[in-house]
């Protein structure tokens, strides 16, 4: 008899058996504080499991799950893998006609949807052509939907269903940072893989952690934050159902006695800022921090662990690999570089010919690892394009030290050379945000009177802060850190940068504006 690999069994259910039934699997940082221990996890997990099945939803079936972080988000989602149905976490922050577009695509059967966003999917429901049950979590439910309470009523836990390891678990829809978002595949095998590699290996993941992702489950980032690696051995995590913003994440952070904060550049900035106005620090459990998303400034990992002693391990990941890669690790951050590989993936720099690079030079990261997409849905030229083989094509450039290490450089799409030299959007902006009165800073490619390539940076300044001849100052201290011709031509102050919902700065909106 072949192993049941189904993932819900490792994630959910067997800490019953290994003596950690009581351990609190998720807590809300809300005022009512519900949690949820993990054997009660495993009791809701299977009655939304039995529950799917007596709503006639089946097995490979797709389940968009519409939900903000809260207790139901892991119920509904493991207990998707225990029935093989396949949940589809959906970011909650996409606009009526996006949410149209992704079920139309992912033609799911069943919708579980927090009642407060409702509003903005609501209309695009009575005529879809695939959806039989709508599932509605807290609030009035509409003709024609059910309450989560009613849905679950009655339901007898069932056993997790027996599948292999490369059977489809769940799909995520990538964050379209470029463009519209491609529903992402990945198997029941890959969620281990990542609690075996980063989770273990870099995180360092303890029974004894406090977990709290300020990035959202629907973002594969925020879905091992805040249920892969904690759920691997035991731990917590605390689920925040609202905007993370610096107040809220330092409140958390402070009340939770949270030993683990999973953030991303963005936030870590703002709330690098937003310190530096308080009258006084909170007293922090913290032990360790880990970044995503996008290249973490160098200046503003250095700001953190001055305020709390405890290093950002930044990282890079992607959707197509469910999370890290490729970061650095404790006793071992050079704050400005990626890192080196994860144990456990390979990594390759190389050029436009799929030769590797030297060191010194810059080129597009390839990376192989166990927890690869098995491919995009309905979009086959775009899979070949992307997975070769065992390799995956990031899209990212990066610059290979003599040490191993990589340092950012840029989207591919975002690269371009001034006078025949290959200029970094990244470098550009590490040395804008570098002046005290930076708080974001975002360098595309503009095109000046003689139709030539040139940098153009955006930046948003922090509360308080003067852009008065600030222009000139920021264009020679690029000069001074990075190089002549590397200095943006034109700046533009703005009150904020275009980004996903993940906080990645979507510098293709920008070019459009230049």
């Amino acid at each position: 008899m072949t192993e049941n690999r189904n993932a819900a069994l490792y994630f959910v259910d067997r800490h019953a058996a290994e003596g950690r039934a009581d351990n609190i699997a998720f807590r809300e940082a809300a005022d009512d504080r519900r949690q949820v221990t993990y054997a009660e996890l495993a009791t809701q997990s299977g009655c939304v499991a039995s529950a799917l099945s007596r709503a006639g939803i089946q097995r490979e079936e797709r389940a968009i799950v519409l939900v903000l972080d809260q207790i139901e988000y892991p119920q509904i989602f493991w207990g998707c893998l225990k029935a093989g149905v396949i949940p589809v976490p959906l970011n909650t922050l996409l606009s009526t006609s996006l949410y149209d577009t992704v079920l139309r695509d992912s033609r799911a059967a069943c919708l579980f949807v927090s009642h407060e966003l409702l509003p903005v999917i609501g209309p695009v429901l009575k005529d879809n052509p695939y959806l039989r049950k709508v599932v509605v979590i807290g609030g009035d439910t509409p003709d024609a939907t059910v309450s989560y309470a009613d849905f679950l009523d009655g339901c007898v836990p069932s056993d997790p269903i027996e599948v292999s390891g490369d059977e489809i678990a769940f799909w995520l829809y990538s964050s379209g940072s470029t463009g519209q978002p491609k529903g992402v595949r990945h198997i029941h095998d890959s969620l281990q893989s990542t609690a075996d590699t980063y989770g273990n290996q870099v995180l360092g993941i303890r029974e004894d952690d406090v977990v709290y992702s300020a990035a959202k489950i629907f973002f594969a980032y925020g879905l091992g934050n805040a249920m892969t690696f904690p759920m691997s051995v035991g731990a917590t995590t605390v689920l925040l159902a609202g905007r993370p913003t610096p107040d809220v994440v330092v409140d958390i952070l402070e009340k939770e006695r949270a030993t683990v904060f999973c953030g991303v550049p963005t936030l870590y900035a703002a709330t690098v800022a937003y310190l530096e106005q308080a009258s006084e620090h909170p007293d922090l459990a913290l032990r360790t921090c880990i970044s995503a998303g996008e290249a973490l400034p160098a200046e503003i990992g250095k700001q953190w662990h001055d305020l709390w002693g405890v290093d950002i391990l930044d990282g890079v990941g992607s959707t197509e690999m469910l999370h890290i890669f490729l970061s650095n690790a404790p006793g071992d951050v050079e704050y400005g570089t990626s890192g080196t590989a994860v144990p456990g993936y390979d990594i390759r720099v190389v050029d436009e010919y799929g030769a590797d690079v030297a060191a010194g030079d810059i080129g597009e990261l390839l990376v192989r690892g166990a927890s690869a997409s098995d491919g995009y849905w309905n979009q086959r030229t775009k899979s070949r394009q992307t997975f070769e083989g065992e390799w995956t094509r990031t899209g990212d450039k990066y610059e290979l030290m003599e040490s191993g290490r990589l340092i950012y450089c840029g989207r591919t799409d975002d690269m371009f050379k001034v006078s025949g030299i290959w200029v970094s959007p990244f470098e550009v902006e590490q040395a804008l945000i570098s002046h005290p009165a930076v708080l974001e800073a975002a360098v595309v490619s503009a095109r000046d009177e003689n139709d030539l390539e040139k940098p153009a940076a955006y930046i948003v300044l922090k509360d308080g802060q003067s852009s008065d001849g600030l222009d000139v100052v920021l264009k020679e201290l690029v000069k001074e850190q990075v190089g002549k011709w590397k200095y943006p031509r034109w700046i533009k102050f703005v009150p904020d940068l275009p980004k996903t919902a993940t906080g990645k700065i979507q510098r293709f909106k920008l070019r459009g504006d230049s």
